[in-house]
């Protein structure tokens, strides 16, 4: 059965997943947030819609984006930023009550792995999230006001750091100097597995679901950015000394394996 997937935010993982979900045989579209960005994808062949979210309310075309789409994946960035007063749960309020008008059933909702503070150490799915900046709980209660929704499945996927493609962490951390948090361990996540571990939920039909996606693999970041400097033949950061004792979270998953069956293809 060919299904429909709408897929709300186009962008740096958007379009490349839309663009490998048409290769399977489903049927894509999406939303931007400008006319312009609507019509520049659409030459590209995109089925592309203007939507903009806001505290206020919904404008462009959310009726056309969510018509007759089996699956929405949610991947609208929170957008948060200090002082801003930007109130993500009141936007996806809005965005919810527009979905429970439509056809959409299931829901993967692309979340963060800064749910989790640094506090909690070592977590994985088991572990009940418990956020201390505004971000993280703004995060939080969306996750739960979807996950909770009696007439929706969702399921929650907590990537980690993006890296692929032009973004890599490193090139803007290159020469600066006594930088913190240097034994902190690195939550990263290829593109590459981003896009492989939301095709494998809509094949398995995995929803109702939470997944911690982060590469296995954590080094501590000193090391890891050091070594990714190098390799781009950028001039390394310093790390500021920190105590051995102090406590960073480390994000893993057991649901990865346990549900999916999933194994990591690309390195960090």
């Amino acid at each position: 059965m060919n299904k429909t997937i709408a897929i709300a935010g186009l962008g740096w993982l958007g379009q490349p997943l839309a663009y490998h979900l048409a290769t399977l045989g489903y049927t894509v579209k999406g939303s931007v947030t400008s006319v312009e960005k609507a019509t520049m994808l659409q030459k590209n062949g995109f089925e592309a819609f203007p939507v903009e979210i806001s505290e206020s309310g919904i404008e462009g075309e959310i009726k056309a984006l969510l018509n007759q789409a089996d699956c929405l994946i949610l991947m609208i960035p929170p957008g948060i930023r200090k002082n801003t007063g930007a109130d993500y749960v009141l936007k996806m309020v809005h965005l919810l009550e527009a979905i429970k008008k439509s056809s959409v059933s299931k829901i993967i909702l692309v979340s963060s792995t800064s749910v989790y503070d640094d506090s909690q150490g070592k977590v994985t799915e088991k572990n009940k999230p418990r956020p201390k900046t505004i971000a993280g709980k703004q995060l939080r209660q969306v996750e739960e006001l979807f996950f909770n929704s009696e007439e929706l499945q969702t399921t929650i996927v907590r990537f980690g750091g993006l890296i692929g493609g032009s973004r890599q962490p490193a090139k803007y951390l290159a020469g600066r100097k006594d930088l913190a948090d240097g034994n902190a361990p690195v939550n990263l996540i290829h593109r590459e597995d981003c896009i492989a571990i939301l095709v494998e939920i809509l094949k398995q039909d995995a929803f109702g679901k939470v997944f911690n996606a982060v590469n296995p693999k954590h080094p501590k970041k000193a090391d890891y950015y050091i070594q990714k400097t190098k390799e781009l033949g950028l001039e390394p950061p310093t790390f500021a000394e920190s105590s051995m004792d102090e406590v960073y979270k480390q994000v893993d998953s057991e649901n990865l394996k346990l549900i999916l069956n999933y194994s990591f293809k690309t390195s960090i």
